[in-house]
């Protein structure tokens, strides 16, 4: 029988311990992933037992509590706290989603785990690397492409053609869903994400643009489109209730329709 290990260097460790303070009534022990690449240490669990009658009611509030009250050390991003901006995306509670918009109270279990979107590398704490992703945003060219000489006031669009561009353009780029997808884990540097691919296909049905063809040109690729294999996890964690895999679907689709 085989057997399988981490190399030693990759095994998260049980971390440090930060106690409530004297005094403090209902707590709740939050367990964050900490790594810090200026340190030897490997990667560990830390775990925070926050006052919940002194931070609100989201995870983003008791993450905000444990870096100025229990520990300043501790890096993650936030902006909006309004589940606009998508920058505090994270792993709570097994699961992909905005720190601030998920109450703490609504993960089961004892303690609420906490960590970075996964298979991303980690610059430190809950903080990934999101180079590659914006990378391959960037490749779909998300901007009208027109050759036709631009109006003075906007260009226009029927109500029926505007529809077209709900349940797309609302995507925040969070990576929720492209971090949740297995094929990306196994392909991200060729396969483009349900999150990218959510968002060429909103370049492709918006009827203002002109390169309809060179686009989808763009997307027929073994591996930047028909890695998906419609798991469907991009559909079950995106917190704006997009569906991406709908998106791609939509795309293999015209792709078929175009050469019939």
């Amino acid at each position: 029988m085989v057997e399988l290990a981490l190399p030693k260097n990759s095994r998260v460790q049980k971390g440090r311990h930060h106690p409530a303070p004297a005094g403090a009534g209902e707590t709740r022990t939050f367990r964050v992933y900490r790594y810090d690449p200026e340190r030897p240490d490997n990667p560990c669990w830390d775990t925070y037992e926050v006052d919940l009658e002194a931070c609100g009611p989201m995870v983003l509030d008791a993450l905000i509590h444990i870096k100025n009250a229990m520990d300043p050390t501790l890096a993650f991003r936030r902006s909006c706290r309004e589940g606009v901006c998508g920058s505090c995306a994270m792993n709570i509670g097994g699961r992909n989603t905005l720190a601030c918009t998920q109450a703490h109270a609504e993960i089961p279990g004892k303690d609420c785990q906490i960590a970075p979107l996964p298979h991303m590398p980690v610059i430190k704490d809950l903080v990934p690397d999101m180079t590659l992703f914006y990378a391959q945003y960037a490749s779909i060219e998300p901007w009208l492409h027109t050759t036709t000489p631009e109006p003075q006031t906007e260009w226009l669009q029927s109500p029926q053609d505007r529809e077209k561009l709900d349940g797309l353009y609302e995507c925040i780029l969070c990576a929720c869903c492209t971090t949740s997808c297995p094929s990306y884990w196994w392909n991200g540097e060729k396969y483009l994400g349900p999150a990218t691919l959510l968002q060429a296909y909103r370049w492709v049905v918006d009827s203002r643009d002109e390169s309809t063809g060179e686009r989808l040109d763009a997307l027929e690729d073994p591996f930047k489109l028909y890695r998906c294999h419609t798991i469907m996890n991009c559909a079950q964690v995106c917190p704006k209730g997009l569906n991406p895999a709908k998106a791609i679907a939509e795309v293999k689709k015209r792709l078929v329709e175009r050469v019939l």
